[in-house]
């Protein structure tokens, strides 16, 4: 019964709101390491959907070698606010079915993180892939650590 119950949520999702990634999922983006906690990062995104639309994800990858969530915050560690600030930042959870040859069943979800800086009242909402892997770039409205 579990089965048929998880099957069938699964099939809504897919159904309800995959979206297509805009990376070639077969090939492994291959990405640098500042620190052991910190992506290198090298250029800040022009596009305005760049991980700040969940039509649109950064993706981190690392699910494939057990190092996704570390892979979403080294990410995360190597972004600064618009003026250099220091961000904080926490997982508000996981949303938005996405299609995946590394997902379960070819889908998987994406995790949305709430980042903020100090200065500012509001709070972005950063939607990241850990199953697939692209290049890496700073979302729009923010700078590289």
């Amino acid at each position: 019964m579990k089965k048929i119950i998880y099957l069938s949520l699964t099939l809504i999702i897919i159904s309800c709101g995959a979206t297509k990634g805009v990376t070639d999922k077969k090939t492994a983006v291959k990405t640098e390491l500042r620190d052991n906690s910190t992506f290198l990062l090298k250029e800040i995104s022009t596009d305005p959907t760049y991980g700040l639309d969940q039509t649109n994800p950064i993706e981190v990858g690392g699910v494939d070698k057990e190092e996704g969530p570390l892979n979403e915050q080294r990410f995360l560690n190597a972004l600064a606010g618009p003026n250099g600030e220091k961000i904080s930042y926490y997982r508000a959870g996981s949303c938005c079915a996405v299609e995946s040859e590394n997902g379960f069943m070819g889908v998987a979800l994406l995790d949305n993180y709430r980042v903020t800086w100090d200065g500012t009242k509001d709070t972005v909402s950063i939607y990241i892939n850990m199953y697939d892997y692209g290049l890496l770039k700073a979302p729009v409205g923010f700078t590289i650590r």
